[in-house]
């Protein structure tokens, strides 16, 4: 899969499965294309191992693509004691940041007081977050007074307002994140293939020698043999886990309690600003934001645990109305049902403490936990996007202490560059809508692309869609709306006007198969419903 750095790999599936049918026996498999499995992926690949990665559905399908969509270290963690964490996640801000340009970008942040203690009190607290960055800071932490806060939130509650904090974090674009990891692990030789379920592993004297998918398109089956494989599911790690206890005969015990967090986009005009809110105690005690991302404005989010695993976690009517009832406390116009653009829900793996249970368990961090079980499958969960480079190289570490992968050093992702790094001036960054600058060095392949001048809607072209049809992997309507260009996620109304055009141009791209257009308008109308 290696290639011209200068020209994008074709990522057609014929030739990706006829690669996986072939009797090869890699270093590794990894299970799950979200942050951390596409994140240990594009590790190993860089270290030189030999990789194949299984997606059961689409690349950053799941949790990957419904973050707040923030690259940070965590202010809330400084509360709670854990230095060591916030150090990691600003300086992996850092490294992400530089290491992508055209889809991490650094962001100011304005904490609005309404009680004279406010300022002072989250000031201190977050010029500790500036000395713990060091070297890698974005900017300092600026105590403001009440017209330069309101210069930075203009549409903010005047009433009252004594001043606030200003403060620098990041914002990425999440599903266009993985997808660069993807195609850069593919570009370093790793086998990177989506809509391909695991459904069993393969043994050889009682340990794990590989697994076994199916194409979901076809459901033919294939066998891929490795001397390590890595369950990187997010919320969906405990199937595979339970799948491999009962082969070996040792019960199991479930690693997920799963939270879900729900967004709201609504327009701009709410909040007409390059400055991100955020209020760091709501009435219940939860965080709010309120993001500037691609030319929209989210609200979120909410922290409600959850029983079942479904793959489109539709809203809570009380999760609604808490967003939208926190949002007027700080909005002097606040947003009403009506105003909501698309409603999304992410499901977070949030891991329990883990008893003996006849495994042997290495927790990295309080957030993130890799665990190697009696027959040698190794499973990571937990976490959060900013640190997946640093929860690569923990999982790796794992692998080679239990003997599962030869030594290689680690460090190598520290300074390498993801498909497509760069960008264009004056771009309007994050804070604007999508268009071609969101491709970086790329962009003058798209440009270069049937329909390039045949716009869609702002910012997506037929162009673009036929590059992601050619380039990124995507197969369905639902990947080039939802996860290639985010429009699902910024206004579900205009995606479903969009949709039908866009299943003719796959149609023409991939012939004879089938863009899933109906079960698209179906989810569209998910996005764009309220819950009453």
């Amino acid at each position: 899969m290696t290639g011209d750095i200068h020209t994008p790999l074709v990522t057609s599936r014929p030739q990706l499965l006829e690669q996986l049918a072939r009797p090869v026996v890699y270093d590794l498999v990894v299970v799950g294309g979200g942050a951390t499995g596409l994140g240990v992926a594009l590790d190993a690949a860089a270290r030189g191992f030999s990789v194949v990665l299984l997606e059961s559905h689409d690349f950053a399908k799941g949790t990957s693509s419904r973050a707040t969509k923030l690259v940070h270290g965590g202010v809330r963690y400084l509360a709670q004691g854990n230095i060591a964490l916030v150090r990691e996640a600003l300086h992996e801000r850092t490294t992400l940041l530089r290491n992508a340009p055209h889809l991490a970008q650094p962001l100011a942040f304005v904490m609005p007081s309404y009680k004279l203690w406010e300022t002072p009190f989250y000031g201190a607290g977050l010029k500790m977050y500036d000395a713990l960055a060091g070297q890698a800071g974005l900017g300092p932490t600026e105590f403001l007074g009440r017209m330069q806060t309101l210069r930075c939130l203009p549409t903010a509650v005047a009433d009252g307002l004594k001043g606030g904090v200003k403060y620098w974090d990041g914002q990425f674009d999440d599903a266009r994140l993985a997808l660069a990891l993807a195609r850069t692990a593919a570009r370093l030789g790793a086998l990177v293939i989506n809509y391909c379920p695991v459904s069993s592993l393969l043994y050889e004297g009682g340990k794990v020698a590989g697994v076994v998918c199916s194409d979901a398109e076809t459901g033919a089956p294939y066998e891929v043999r490795a001397r390590c494989v890595v369950n990187a599911t997010g919320v969906w790690v405990d199937e595979l886990r339970q799948r491999d206890g009962q082969d070996c005969g040792q019960p199991v015990r479930p690693m997920v309690a799963p939270s879900q967090g729900v967004h709201i986009v609504v327009d701009r005009d709410f909040l007409p600003s390059d400055h991100a809110l955020m209020v760091p105690k709501t009435a219940d005690g939860r965080v709010l934001f309120a993001v500037p991302w691609l030319g929209k404005l989210i609200l979120g989010t909410t922290d409600s645990p959850r029983q079942d695993l479904a793959r489109e976690p539709a809203a809570l009517r009380e999760e609604v109305a808490f967003i939208l009832g926190e949002s007027a406390r700080y909005l002097r116009r606040a947003p009403q049902a009506a105003d909501v653009r698309s409603i999304w829900v992410g499901l977070r793996p949030l891991v329990k403490p883990q008893d003996d249970d006849g495994a042997s368990t290495k927790s990295i961090s309080r957030e993130h936990t890799v665990l190697t079980s009696g027959s040698g499958l190794v499973t990571v969960t937990g976490g959060k996007w900013t640190t997946y480079r640093a929860m690569a190289e923990d999982v790796l570490r794992q692998c080679m202490h239990d003997r599962l992968l030869p030594h290689k050093p680690a460090g190598v992702t520290v300074s390498l560059a993801l498909v497509g790094a760069g960008r264009i001036r004056n771009n309007g960054g994050l804070n604007a809508p999508q268009g071609l600058h969101s491709y970086g060095t790329e962009a003058p392949v798209v440009a270069s692309l049937p329909g390039a001048d045949a716009a869609l809607a702002p910012g997506l072209s037929e162009a673009m869609v036929r590059f992601a049809a050619r380039h990124e992997y995507a197969r369905t309507v639902e990947d080039v709306l939802a996860r290639r260009a985010r429009v699902l996620f910024l206004d579900a109304r205009l995606a479903a006007s969009l949709a039908p055009r866009v299943a003719q141009l796959l149609a023409e791209e991939l012939p004879g198969h089938d863009p899933q257009l109906e079960q698209f308008l179906e989810l569209a109308n998910q996005y764009a419903t309220v819950p009453t």
